[in-house]
């Protein structure tokens, strides 16, 4: 049990309390003081290396390490004051863990900024992708480790909760299976999270079609992945969706990509002219790579026959946009130069009208 303290039963000075206020500020002075120095030096240091990750850290755990100080510096007070010590001794239990789980979080965080900031943009794209999805995930499990750590420390100085700890260990049996139940669904998104950081079979940036959507990754976390579609809607799917299902990754080994387009045209249609034309077309693109480019009848009905006008690009938009010029500039020449080739399934009203007055 907690010490009860009665403010009433203190034998409190005028005297003593400007006593303890002196030393109590004098002592977080002087830590703020050896704080501001302390970074001082420190910057400096970071300011003759290369390095971005020092810089990082150091920016990171500024803050968290100056409420370090200031408690160190309201402990070493309690120890020569008996009034700072009776409260201190109290949020003493509360504070360390909160605060030294404060600093690894910090310097965790640090750690991924600079590990980010060091990877180079002209390095391949996805490599690139790559090192950023697993830096964003093994991070964040660090994080939450921390996280559960610091927050089960600060519990533990709970007397009811350490009560319904000693309780639950009498029973053990029963206590595993309630915090195997509910842990669960936490443990499978921790495992699905690892599994996704090392397999990587999606990173950050790829384009993915997932339940007939396409979009780019934009964030992964340990519960779910974001996907933002080119209409600006974020999909929300769950990270063992991609584990455990199947899915379409346009980028996961490069962004060169072969598309097609597909006319559907009248059987009496002049194949050739249109291959030389398409042909003419794309090579003189600033988007086409020179990798691939072909035409090819992939079927032939009654009344109609399909061509596929396959091409490529260096990247999906450059290739999305070589797409939607060749559609375009395609139709415009067929209707120009063939346009008994377009297929017509409208009613000619007038002309039938006149047919029949005819006869």
């Amino acid at each position: 049990m907690l010490e009860r303290y009665d403010p009433r039963n203190w034998s409190i000075s005028y005297d003593g309390l400007i006593h303890t206020l002196i030393a109590l500020g004098g002592s977080v002075a002087l830590a703020l003081l050896a704080h501001w120095v302390a970074f001082v030096v420190l910057r400096r240091l970071t300011l003759t290396s290369e390095s971005t990750l020092d810089d990082a850290v150091v920016e990171a755990v500024r803050k968290p390490l100056r409420w370090a100080a200031i408690a160190f510096a309201i402990a070493v007070a309690a120890e020569n004051d008996a009034l700072v010590g009776r409260g201190w001794d109290v949020l003493a239990r509360f504070l360390t863990p909160a605060v030294v789980g404060w600093v690894a979080y910090a310097v965790v965080r640090g750690l991924a900024r600079g590990y980010e900031a060091q990877i180079g943009e002209a390095e391949d794209p996805v490599a690139h992708r790559g090192r950023l999805t697993r830096i964003a995930i093994l991070s964040r499990t660090v994080k939450v480790g921390i996280i559960i750590i610091t927050v089960s420390l600060i519990m533990l100085n709970v007397p009811g909760v350490r009560d319904i700890g000693t309780t639950m260990l009498a029973s053990a049996g029963l206590a595993a299976l309630a915090v195997g139940a509910a842990a669960q669904p936490a443990l499978k998104s921790l495992i699905a999270g690892l599994q996704m950081a090392l397999t990587q079979p999606l990173r950050i940036g790829d384009l993915v079609k997932v339940d007939g959507q396409a979009g780019r990754v934009e964030e992964i976390r340990m519960s779910f992945v974001t996907v933002r579609t080119w209409d600006e809607r974020v999909l929300v799917v769950p990270t063992s969706r991609f584990l455990d299902g199947s899915f379409e990754n346009w980028s996961r080994v490069s962004e060169k990509l072969t598309g097609p387009v597909m006319l559907h045209l009248d059987p009496i249609a002049d194949v050739e002219p249109i291959r030389a034309e398409f042909e003419r077309f794309v090579q003189a693109h600033a988007l086409w790579d020179g990798r691939n480019l072909q035409l090819l009848m992939t079927e032939a009905y009654p009344e109609s026959i399909e061509l596929r006008l396959s091409m490529s690009a260096d990247t999906i938009g450059d290739l999305w946009t070589l797409r939607c010029d060749v559609r375009e500039h395609m139709l415009a020449w067929i209707k120009q130069n063939q346009p008994e080739a377009l297929i017509r399934h409208r009613l000619e009203v007038e002309a039938a009208n006149q047919r029949v007055k005819g006869s």
